[in-house]
């Protein structure tokens, strides 16, 4: 009993420490939050608060927020913002709610990670696991990472996605299943790319299922349609109530649509708006379908190499979707960079941490500088930016690469045991 009233005091005091850090950075640094706003690394497109003000500005004068091409996000969020008292005048309850969001977040890690699935699955133990972090340590370095504290501050709407993807994976990980569909549909709804996560969270609702051993052979089929039926059964609601808070399907190809086509070429950390702004219109079409077939394509790959372990799969998954996706920002490598410590126990197994670490530190320092010299002082182009973004997917990717590596070591010594610290070469 004393032990969690410990345990209880000790999740309370993280994250109060946590808000408090973020309402100190709001309140006393009152340029911050828009200086962070308009930073290219934080907000994109497609996540930008800016934006946001603007649709919702549009959206109290009666007017389609989607008219003029500037706001290209779901409309739910519109009302969510609405409901609370005016920016201009009262900023603090905006604060609140981003880092009332953060600390959601959070919450769910530190379920996820106490759950104890990234060392022990239902279909794969991992001799290792017991060299593992608490669910507090975890979640106090997904909130005092500064690319969350960041994007916290910079205000941006990436942060419900995050929260949503993270409830996602605790529900499905505790056997809420119908839960885990609807989080991961309204995180679909937000940014469209979780809806590449279906498969391995179906897995893994799969496997924390209570069955018979001897189930009916059409057991996984008739699951898996459930979960799908439940998915789609939950946009198709979120879609019925933006037509009737809008008025129009336009919604549609401004939120989505900008998306898979890539109308908005603003400069991201992601790989695909330089290669678009020098495409010859003749031959966009058939590289946006290449772009996202890459992207995709690692889906079917991953969910049935590590079906023993639906959780890796997630979780490289988010890696690929931070380096590879069209809009990328530093939240989505807050949230990658949130789950990897989940997999302590063969943090031994990695081969190139130091690399990883230093390129990724490298990437961040060098990106703003780079920016500036391109925009501000002139005496840069756009190579500068880009090249430097290429930096950091190098060091996001070796990080997935080193990961997965680990993983597949960690499970290749369990089917041969006598092989257990010797030195492998990869042929």
């Amino acid at each position: 009993m004393n032990g969690g009233k410990v345990t209880l005091r000790r999740t309370a005091g993280l994250y109060a420490g946590a808000a408090v850090l973020r309402l100190a950075l709001f309140t006393l640094f009152p340029g911050l939050p828009d200086l962070l706003t308009g930073r290219v690394e934080i907000s994109t497109p497609v996540t930008s608060f800016k934006r946001l003000q603007e649709g919702l500005f549009l959206y109290n004068h009666n007017v389609s927020p989607y008219d003029g091409g500037v706001y290209h996000q779901a409309p739910l969020l519109l009302p969510i913002f609405n409901l609370l008292p005016s920016f201009s005048t009262f900023p603090i309850f905006t604060y609140l709610l981003y880092i009332a969001i953060d600390i959601l977040s959070a919450h769910a890690l530190l379920s996820i990670a106490e759950s104890g699935e990234a060392g022990s699955s239902a279909r794969f133990t991992s001799p290792r696991r017991d060299r593992r972090w608490s669910g507090a340590v975890i979640a106090a370095l997904f909130l005092f990472n500064p690319f969350t504290v960041a994007t916290c501050i910079g205000r941006s709407t990436t942060v419900f996605t995050t929260c949503a993807i993270l409830h996602a994976i605790a529900n499905a990980i505790s056997g809420r299943h119908f839960h885990a569909m609807v989080a991961l549909a309204f995180a679909s709804y937000l940014s469209m790319y979780p809806l590449l996560l279906l498969p391995p969270l179906i897995l893994l609702c799969y496997d924390r299922q209570k069955l018979p051993a001897t189930g009916a052979p059409n057991a996984w089929i008739k699951f898996t349609a459930t979960m799908v039926m439940d998915v789609f059964g939950a946009l198709a609601v979120l879609f019925q109530m933006s037509f009737f808070l809008t008025g129009s399907w336009e919604f549609l190809s401004s939120t989505y649509g900008v998306q898979l086509t890539l109308s908005d070429l603003a400069p991201n950390i992601g790989l695909w708006w330089y290669f678009f702004v020098e495409m010859f219109d003749s031959f966009r079409s058939f590289f946006l379908a290449v772009f996202w077939l890459h992207l995709s394509s690692y889906v079917g790959g991953l969910s049935v190499r590590l079906r023993q372990q639906p959780l890796v799969v997630i979780t490289l998954l988010l890696g690929i979707f931070s380096i590879f996706k069209p809009y990328p920002s530093i939240a989505d490598a807050s949230l990658f960079l949130g789950m990897v410590p989940l997999y302590r126990h063969v943090f031994p197994l990695l081969r190139y941490s130091f690399v990883i670490a230093a390129i990724i530190i490298y990437a961040t320092f060098l990106g703003p500088a780079f920016y500036h010299l391109w925009i501000y002082a002139g005496s840069g182009n756009a190579n500068f930016f880009y090249a430097i973004t290429l930096v950091w997917g190098l060091g996001l990717s070796l990080l997935v690469c080193d990961l997965a590596f680990a993983v597949l070591r960690d499970e290749w010594e369990v089917e041969r045991p006598e092989m257990a610290g010797k030195e492998i070469r990869q042929i």
